[in-house]
This record gives structure tokens, sequence and C-alpha cells, in this order.
């Protein structure tokens, strides 16, 4: 099926074709007619799947140009997302000659700054639930305009630190407004609260069991701590990545690999959640316009973000969780390009890459650093 068969408005469907996207995914035609019936959605598809679009190709349809209050609400558990989600509506706005528009409002961001974007009278709001709490509260936004509620990384956004917010911006709004819960992964639990959401929710699901796509190679190379910078360096010698993206646990270990890096003369931009949101958005740029080579973030660019020609993920230090990994690994080998995910581990590490090997029915080979290059472990 192609969008001309899917969607009724040309405009859209010619936005969608500038755009390069002229057949939907799964999860946008699954997605497509439910929104339109006003239904409740909890989905869940896999990184890469197209979700973002899922819900913005039926949202556009609904709403009316001339209709100047907030038509729905997307809510995101980071900057980096709210960003990326609040650029794709205006680009298929600018795309469809649609006269639709966003703001982002953001925690930690000038609120005063906010308040002025609010005054252009968007019809989507995308950003993290606190500051969106904080708006509702100081009757900057209207929230008994708001028709629909989406919930993107609605795993993440039902963890401990997000949970509560998020329940406060819904008892905000009308009990019947549509509710929309899109992620690529979801456990039991999140899954039961995700129902208690968005009741009577028409639930998609792809691949029950969690999947890693196929075009992604995964390796490991044995370190001590004390040398992981060090192989870090030997392994980007060895493989020379295009576009690679780096992960450590911690903001203090994130902000020491990144000085060594650049004392080594690597184009790299640190994504770090201690930087300010200028910082971070300036990293991002120069990473994904290719001003920058590597990428080094904690996890909080693991999820929802979207950066093309990313060939390589190394992790330095390793998540216990295997959907952490998942979602790391993720980041590469979009669009069914190749990708690579490399894994820094000590000997105790071990039984994470075994969990890993386990939980998604992988294969990670163990390789060794030999005259700057990479050969069989």
């Amino acid at each position: 099926m192609k969008y001309n068969e899917l969607i009724q408005d040309p405009a859209i469907v010619s936005g969608l074709i500038k755009q390069g996207i002229d057949t939907p995914t799964l999860i946008q035609e699954d997605s497509y007619q439910h929104i339109h019936n006003r239904k409740n959605i909890i989905a869940r598809s896999e990184t890469g799947s197209g979700k973002t679009l899922a819900y913005l190709v039926p949202l556009f349809e609904q709403i009316s140009e001339q209709d100047r209050g907030v038509h729905a609400i997307i809510l995101v558990p980071t900057y980096e997302l709210a960003i990326q989600v609040h650029k794709q509506i205006e680009l298929l706005a600018a795309n469809s000659d649609k006269n639709i528009h966003s703001a982002a409002l953001i925690g930690n961001g000038n609120i005063n700054r906010q308040i002025e974007q609010l005054k252009t009278k968007p019809q989507i709001i995308v950003g993290t639930s606190g500051r969106i709490l904080e708006l509702i509260k100081k009757k900057k936004i209207s929230a008994h305009t708001v028709q629909t509620l989406i919930i993107d990384e609605a795993d993440k956004m039902m963890d401990k630190n997000n949970l509560q917010p998020l329940l406060d911006v819904r008892k905000c709004l009308y009990r019947d407004i549509q509710i929309l819960m899109y992620s690529a992964s979801m456990n039991k639990k999140a899954f039961t609260q995700a129902s208690e959401i968005a009741k009577d929710a028409v639930c998609i699901k792809y691949h029950e069991k969690e999947t890693i796509p196929s075009n992604i190679t995964h390796l490991y190379i044995l370190s001590s701590k004390r040398e992981k910078i060090e192989t870090l360096r030997s392994i980007c010698s060895a493989i020379k990545p295009n576009r690679c993206m780096i992960f450590i646990n911690t903001q203090y270990e994130t902000a020491e690999a990144y000085q060594k890096m650049l004392h080594h003369h690597y184009k790299i931009e640190n994504l770090s959640g201690e930087n300010n949101k200028i910082e971070r958005k300036n990293a991002l740029e120069a990473f994904k316009s290719g001003k920058a080579n590597y990428l080094i973030s904690t996890d909080i660019a693991s999820r929802g973000l979207h950066i093309d020609q990313v060939d390589t993920v190394i992790n330095v230090t390793i998540p216990s969780e295997p959907k952490d990994y998942l979602h790391r690994c993720g980041r590469c080998g979009r669009n069914n390009q190749k990708g690579l995910c490399i894994s820094i581990v000590t000997e105790n590490e071990l039984e994470h890459i075994k969990a890993y090997q386990k939980a998604f029915g992988i294969n990670i080979l163990k390789k060794k650093l030999y005259k700057g290059t990479l050969v069989k472990g």
C-alpha cells in the first residue's frame, strides 16, 4: 500500500514524498485508521519503524488550520527527542504547505521565551511533562482545547522519574481525550500502567520477543577497566567509522573520555545530560551535519533520536539491562544499512554479554586488537 491509497489529503501525501516517503511502515498503516476513529492506542514497535509519523500523519489530518487552540500535546522524556519531533512537525507542515505549527517546551529552558512561543498559538505542543504542567498551571496552555495526548517513549515516560508528572498532566485534561502511547519496548508492568492511562486502548504490537535488526553486527573486546578509554581510541583508529555514537554510563566518565578523545584530535561532541540545552543542541547539530564524526553520551541519546548514517555504536561501559543494549545498538544500522555495535568489557561484565545474546538471539563475537586491526579473539 502507498500513502496515496491510505490517507485522504493529497497535500500531506505530497509533503511525505518530498521527504522521500511514499510507503507507510507497518506501524504507520496500522495506526492510521484507529487514530482517525478516535481510539486510544498502546503501540510497541521496534526502533526505526516510523512511530513518529505513525501518529503525526493522522494528527495532521485531524487539525484544522484555522484552529488556533492547542489540539495535541506530545510528551517526551528528553530535550533532544522534543526538538526532533518538533522539527518533524515543522518539516511536514512546510512540505505539505499546511499552516500547522508546534512549540517545543522543555524543562530548564527559558520559561519566558517559551511563553512567547505560546502566543503564536501553536496547534501542537511537544515537551517534557514537568514544564508543560507548569505552563498549564500558569494558564499559559489552555488544557480545555486539547483533544489528543501522545506519550512518546512510553516505557521511559512511566518510570519512577517521569510517571507522576505525566499523571498530573493527564489530570488537567478532559476525561474523553484520545491517548496514544508509543514505545520500542514495554514490559508487563509498563503495559499494565499504560492500560490504566489509556482506557480501552487498541494494542498494536510487533515482535512479541524484542529483536535487534539482523543488519547489525555485534562484537566485544576484553579490556581492564582502567584501559577502556585507550581501547576505545584503538578501536576508532582500527575501524575508522564514518559516524559513531559512543555510550558511557555516567556523566563523569563521559566527560573524562570526551576530554581524552579531544586531546587526541578526534572530531567529537559531548551530549552529556549535565550540559545545558544550548551545548547539547550544538553538539547534536555538529554530529548530524558531519562536522563531528563521534558523539559521546550517556543513555540520554539512546532513545528516540533519529540520526542518519550512524554506522557504529561503541559501548565503553555496558548497560546492565538488555533493553538498554537494544536501544543503544538501535542507533546504528537504520534504514536497512549495515551497522556495527562494539562493546568494551571487563571479565566481570561478560555475564551481561551472555544476557544480551540470550535475550535477543544474537551472536556477539569476541575480537581483539592486533597491530592496529580487529582480529578473531
